[in-house]
């Protein structure tokens, strides 16, 4: 199957900005476009009109379909697109979907004065269980026309990471700079100055440089900013984020168990970083 970016939408506003970002991500990867909206509208199918003049939830499940077929094709004449309605589950709907797609893109929506920062069941659910990166798009996310030019990549100690080489894809795909942040503590038991804390710092170079060795030989044209900040990943990572287009994570798999376990960092990446986040999944 050619391999697509899948797209889920819902009919709220911050779903028509997931389908604008997924578009203009996949003409940058020279992808189709996949549309899909999930509802188990049969369950309705069988009750009453109530005398109001309105369409049945199948029809307009379609309606949202096109209309984001629609959407995405504007401005771009060479964006294959395609969509579908499924009755299920929106979770299950991505997540399938997801197993042979580029990455599946979702919108997020939030809640009265706390909507930066709260994510909707869906999007949480599908970062959570995809086994292809899940790019979340906020709605208070930048315009395009406001670029940074910048993705950044929170690096872990994890050898031969997919999110490592998702970042780089995307920033050689954007022509843009690269900026891999690496967040350490120190041992309590360590001074905060003096040569225990020089030896810290010098290990953490050194394992950002190992993790990115065989990225950066693959992506030459890549320019690489590498940056080991000493505190909280959660907060270092937020705070990069506000200068970029992209933020890329990773997500361990569960042993034994289905999915993918969001621990703080992505938990804190997905509610909070004012950029679009990819959860990248690894073994």
């Amino acid at each position: 199957m050619e391999q697509r970016v899948v797209v889920g939408v819902d009919g709220s506003d911050p779903g028509w900005r997931a389908v604008d970002w997924a578009a203009d991500e996949a003409v940058r990867h020279g992808l189709s476009l996949h549309v899909v909206h999930a509802t188990r509208w049969e369950r309705y199918e069988n009750v009453a009109n109530l005398g109001l003049d309105r369409p049945s939830a199948r029809v307009m499940a379609e309606n949202i379909v096109a209309t984001a077929e629609r959407r995405a094709a504007v401005g771009r004449p060479d964006l294959k697109v395609t969509g579908e309605t499924r009755a299920m589950d929106s979770v299950e709907a991505l997540v399938e979907e997801g197993r042979s797609a580029y990455a599946v893109v979702v919108g997020t929506r939030g809640h009265g004065a706390l909507a930066g920062a709260l994510l909707g069941s869906v999007s949480l659910g599908v970062a959570g269980r995809a086994t292809c990166p899940t790019v979340v798009v906020r709605d208070t996310a930048a315009d395009p026309a406001e670029a940074q030019h910048t993705v950044v990549l929170g690096v872990d100690d994890t050898v031969g990471s997919p999110a490592v080489s998702f970042a780089f894809r995307e920033a050689a795909a954007r022509g843009c700079e690269l900026h891999a942040v690496h967040a350490w503590r120190l041992p309590s038991d360590v001074e905060p100055e003096g040569p225990d804390r020089e030896a810290a710092v010098r290990r953490a170079d050194a394992m950002v440089d190992q993790m990115l060795r065989d990225a950066t030989a693959r992506y030459p044209e890549v320019a690489v900013h590498r940056d080991s900040v000493e505190g909280s990943a959660q907060h270092v990572l937020v705070e990069a984020a506000a200068r970029a287009d992209l933020l890329v994570v990773g997500a361990r798999g569960r042993h034994g168990r289905v999915g993918l376990e969001l621990g703080l960092i992505s938990h804190a990446a997905l509610h909070h970083a004012p950029c679009p986040v990819a959860v990248v999944p690894h073994d």
